[in-house]
């Protein structure tokens, strides 16, 4: 049985989902806007793709699983229609993608998607059978573009996301080059996951797939961002930096939009129906192996 994995936008989560496939014998390729500017890693073979036109059919010789990655296109751009719900990827594959999970050539495929479409719940729980309510431009975009990837039928599979950190992407580094800020804003939380445990569910996810289903992709503990910065600050024996009300933030409209939306995740289905025991349950037992790791 064929085990290829191609990857619309080959970036820092799905390189480490690539790592782990490779030193288990698969063959992986997928995409990158600009190959000299986001070389690939070894043993990958890479694809230009900007969403402009369309990849070579060769580009899919022998892939048995999909993974996409890739943001759908803002408002004002490309125009978005209503089979490809925005998304660059399906704007040019969906007929071909249909056609693959249809035939059974395609044996899985999977969206990265985020947990931003539930909403702002003002601190409150959500699982995957709450009702999404994106408040936001971009979560809007991303649940139209996760709708059209489950509308291609078979076994396709959406992973919201919550925020991704890890090497190089921490509190750690932003401590560590001067960037950290505590803002407080009383009452908001966060939901994080570390880049190893996303590869994992998604892993999990291609041993047995099951069509249509939505996963959220979380740590065991939402918390309010002032206690990472703080726990990172105490592990690096830094100083803590003092808090910063959100009102004299001056944080940017993009900045900004984070704080908007304040919810608890819950993850109960990536454990009972994939099996997957977190690496990192928590901030702390993430930013601890991180530092252990150097």
């Amino acid at each position: 049985m064929s085990r290829h994995l191609f990857c619309f936008g080959l970036g820092y989560s799905a390189r480490v989902l690539a790592r782990r496939l490779l030193a288990d014998g698969w063959t992986v390729s997928g995409t990158v806007q600009d190959p000299a500017r986001s070389p690939a890693p070894d043993g990958v073979t890479l694809w230009a793709y900007d969403g402009s036109a369309p990849l070579p059919l060769r580009a899919f010789d022998g892939v048995s699983h999909v993974l996409s990655s890739v943001p759908p296109a803002r408002e004002g751009g490309d125009s978005a229609t209503e089979t490809d719900g925005g998304d660059p990827v399906l704007r040019h594959h969906a007929a071909l993608l249909r056609q693959k999970l249809a035939d059974g050539s395609l044996t899985w495929a999977g969206y990265l998607s985020t947990t931003g479409v539930y909403g702002d719940h003002h601190g409150g729980w959500v699982d995957e059978d709450t009702p999404i309510d994106p408040d936001l431009p971009r979560s809007a975009r991303r649940a139209r573009a996760e709708a059209a990837w489950l509308a291609l039928g078979g076994p396709v599979h959406a992973f919201r996301l919550a925020g991704i950190y890890g090497p190089g992407r921490s509190a750690l580094d932003s401590m560590r080059n001067g960037t950290a800020r505590r803002i407080i804003k009383p009452g908001q939380v966060f939901c994080r996951i570390h880049v190893e445990d996303i590869a994992a569910v998604v892993q999990a996810s291609m041993q047995q797939p099951n069509p249509g289903r939505i996963y959220n992709v979380c740590d065991d503990e939402p918390a309010p961002p002032q206690d990472v910065i703080a726990h990172a600050a105490t592990l690096l024996g830094l100083p803590v930096p003092p808090d910063l009300p959100i009102e004299q933030a001056s944080l940017s409209p993009m900045a900004a939009s984070f704080y908007a939306d304040s919810r608890r995740v819950r993850n109960d289905r990536i454990k009972q129906e994939l099996g997957v025991t977190l690496t990192h349950p928590t901030y702390r037992h993430g930013l601890e192996a991180q530092l252990r790791a150097g």
